[in-house]
């Protein structure tokens, strides 16, 4: 298994109006993708437009992690970082994509993706790993 027992993957959702069965999925698509299980999560982060998602919200309390709000300057950061470009969102939020930049700003110096953009619905999500992890 490629989880971590320190539980630093970090998850990343992205501009739509999420309903918490769409955030289950992306998130659950996500974690398959990269070979891992749900105890691998970390947090949940998100963008300060997306913060008040209810959608976001109930996916972070129903798996018991914090939900992390990235200011916009350290999504713009983290959006040189992301694999994913989208047009339309570059425009709209700054980043070429919201959920990869998340990600990997709540993930920290050194974070990389292990698993890009994954869209479920109007959901999206990203996973990042902190940077001092092997």
């Amino acid at each position: 298994k490629k989880e971590t027992a320190e539980n630093k993957v970090l998850f990343g959702g992205r501009l739509g109006t999420y309903q918490y069965l769409d955030m289950h999925m992306a998130i659950g698509a996500a974690l398959s993708q990269s070979g891992l299980e749900g105890s691998a999560l970390g947090l949940i982060a998100t963008s300060q437009a997306k913060a008040s998602e209810a959608g976001i919200a109930a996916a972070a309390t129903e798996r018991g992690l914090k939900l992390a709000v990235v200011a916009q300057a350290a999504l713009e950061s983290a959006g040189a970082q992301t694999v994913t470009r989208s047009e339309r969102v570059l425009a709209v939020a700054g980043v070429p994509s919201v959920s990869e930049a998340a990600a990997l700003a709540a993930a920290g110096p050194g974070a990389r993706l292990i698993a890009p953009r994954v869209a479920v619905g109007p959901a999206t999500c990203a996973l990042a790993i902190t940077g001092d992890t092997p």
